[in-house]
């Protein structure tokens, strides 16, 4: 298989102005990059993920537990069960590498791989409203917590996913020529 400007497809039916343009890399390479780029990704959330869900599993044993309201012990209950789907979704794409090396599905791993590191995102952000929530209704005891945990989910939002879809649409498409960026992190590989 020849090279391929990242940015193109596989018919590579685009001009040559516009191939010289990507980086150009079979798909093979570019699987191993974007692999190599979630992994370090990832690492940055398991750590997360593994710090809070040690906090979660703690909060049961201490003493003030028993004191808890129905409602308080609830929410706990639910923010455990996230913090595991959370810690499951963001574990997943090692299994799936593991089970898969050697099967020459390279291309296939990093797409399901990032599927399901979105998919930890998304339970992630669930899981610290849930957990924000709890402590604050444990702090607070009142309506507040419910307005600070809204506007923390509101900048939870807005980091995790509207700058960066706003930075998409400020960018342009790479494939059409307009904008700058990396046009083979576009979301037109495996990954997007």
């Amino acid at each position: 298989m020849g090279r391929i400007p990242a940015g193109t497809g596989d018919n590579g039916d685009e001009g040559d102005s516009k191939a010289r343009r990507g980086r150009e890399e079979t798909q093979e390479e570019r699987a191993d990059r974007q692999w190599t780029e979630l992994l370090q990704e990832l690492r940055v959330a398991q750590t997360g993920v593994q710090i809070l869900f040690g906090f979660l599993l703690a909060v049961v044993f201490q003493p003030r537990f028993a004191d808890l309201s129905s409602a308080d012990r609830t929410i706990y209950v639910i923010t455990v069960m996230l913090g595991s789907a959370t810690a499951a979704a963001l574990i997943a794409p090692v299994s799936h590498h593991r089970l898969l090396t050697g099967r020459r599905m390279k291309p296939q791993t990093v797409t399901w791989a990032s599927r399901l590191t979105k998919l930890g995102l998304g339970l992630l952000f669930c899981t610290m409203c849930s957990t924000l929530l709890l402590i604050m209704r444990v702090a607070l005891h009142n309506v507040l917590a419910l307005w600070l945990v809204g506007a923390m989910a509101l900048w939870f939002l807005a980091c995790w996913f509207i700058f960066p879809l706003w930075a998409i649409a400020r960018g342009g498409n790479p494939k059409s020529g307009g904008g700058a960026g990396s046009p083979d992190d576009s979301g037109s590989g495996p990954t997007g």
